[in-house]
């Protein structure tokens, strides 16, 4: 395995030990908000600590993108990492959320993590060498279109601006599906793209650590991700389309009508 994934798998892992381990304990948590409906607390920080101290130990010179303390400048190496994707739905003891890191090299995705500490599941890929779960290769699902599809998403709950392009896409692709989930982390809806247990996924104004795992996981499980120009820019104007290669092109076909112009670039 990949020295570099292997250290990642660690700093994933340990992250998890901490958020399993205040699971508990979440009353007694110190909580602040970001901004309106984004919260941070002490575990989002413990953990983060951990897989930058982890990741710093083995790699000093690999400059740092995490959520909570920000951009640290470096090589030509980027780690990019959410150590608490889901924190809303934790701190409610809803059980749904993940740690994600991404290594980046000159600006292409080189290998990501997404790990689930409550069912132990661990998502990984590195460039070239495939997708997995827990060791056992993952390919997303082979549905040829959007007709009994089940997709995930996620509301621009940051972005108010654009709900109502949002409900329009909702409601354009809602009556092709069979199902849309919003579980609340986004980092573990798209690796659900990656085994195969969603067939797709759109959201708007996503951040780099919310994605950059998740993306290189679906493409090296054979699926396509783009934003909503169909280009490569996701990762700066945060809006994502995901999927197999037949229901990526679906939805970019059935959401491109109700973007406007704000959205569709």
């Amino acid at each position: 395995m990949n020295p570099m994934l292997n250290i990642a798998i660690r700093a994933a892992r340990r992250a998890g030990s901490i958020i399993t381990r205040n699971i508990d304990f979440i009353d007694r948590l110190d909580v602040s908000a970001k901004s309106q409906n984004d919260f941070v607390s002490d575990v989002d920080r413990q953990a983060e600590e951990e897989i930058i101290a982890v990741l710093r130990k083995a790699f000093p010179s690999h400059g740092i993108l995490a959520e909570e303390s920000g951009a640290s400048q470096g090589d030509d190496y980027l780690w990019i990492i959410d150590p608490l994707d889901g924190t809303t739905n934790f701190l409610h003891g809803f059980p749904q959320f993940s740690v994600s890191i991404a290594l980046q090299c000159k600006g292409r995705l080189e290998l990501g993590v997404v790990y689930d500490p409550l069912r132990q599941e661990l998502f990984t890929a590195e460039r070239g060498a495939g997708a997995k779960l827990n060791d056992r290769r993952i390919r997303v699902s082979k549905l040829r279109g959007l007709d009994g599809a089940l997709l995930g998403t996620g509301f621009p709950f940051k972005h108010h601006q654009h709900l109502d392009a949002y409900l329009a896409t909702f409601k354009a692709l809602s009556p092709m599906t069979s199902g849309i989930r919003r579980a609340g982390s986004a980092a573990l809806d798209l690796a659900y793209v990656a085994a195969g247990r969603l067939d797709g996924f759109w959201a708007i104004g996503l951040s780099p650590w919310d994605m950059a795992a998740g993306v290189i996981l679906i493409r090296e499980a054979g699926g396509l991700a783009g934003d909503f120009a169909a280009g490569d820019d996701f990762m700066d104007t945060g809006n994502l389309i995901a999927g197999n290669p037949k229901v990526y092109h679906a939805i970019y076909q059935t959401i491109k009508p109700h973007l406007g112009p704000a959205l569709a670039k």
